[in-house]
């Protein structure tokens, strides 16, 4: 049976959707992976743009509110930034929780290339993250 998983983060933009990504790539068939975020700010194209430089395409993805999914029983839910994790520190689900708190990089500032780097930054710790998770969790 296919372990079911939600990423939560605040905006449902960027960290949670790069997540959403890798843990789908990693998981391949072994598990259902979804994110959310207790708002929505749309995908942002920077994180679809960083994902497709490393192969994965996320453009499809949307941004969905975590209300969305309380009919769910998940297995497991990671939270990917403080906020999320203090606004929304209950999940009605018997889920395993996991706390992350990952660097916003919808907040890096600078020139683009810089911004760009940082994006590339945080998706290597997501990335990396994500593989361990599986490896761990869904083997």
């Amino acid at each position: 049976m296919k372990k079911k998983i939600l990423v939560l983060c605040t905006g449902n933009s960027c960290r949670s959707q790069i997540a959403e990504g890798y843990m789908r790539f990693f998981a391949k068939n072994k598990a259902e992976v979804y994110s959310a975020g207790v708002e929505t700010h749309g995908v942002s194209p920077k994180a679809i743009s960083i994902m497709k430089e490393d192969g994965i395409d996320i453009s499809n993805h949307t941004s969905n509110n975590f209300d969305e999914y309380t009919n769910i029983d998940f297995n497991f839910v990671i939270t990917v930034c403080d906020n999320a994790k203090e606004r929304c520190p209950f999940f009605p689900t018997n889920a395993i929780k996991f706390d992350y708190n990952f660097p916003d990089p919808a907040k890096a500032t600078g020139t683009d290339a810089e911004i760009a780097e940082q994006f590339r930054t945080v998706r290597e710790l997501i990335k990396e993250f994500c593989k361990r998770f599986v490896d761990e969790n869904l083997a």
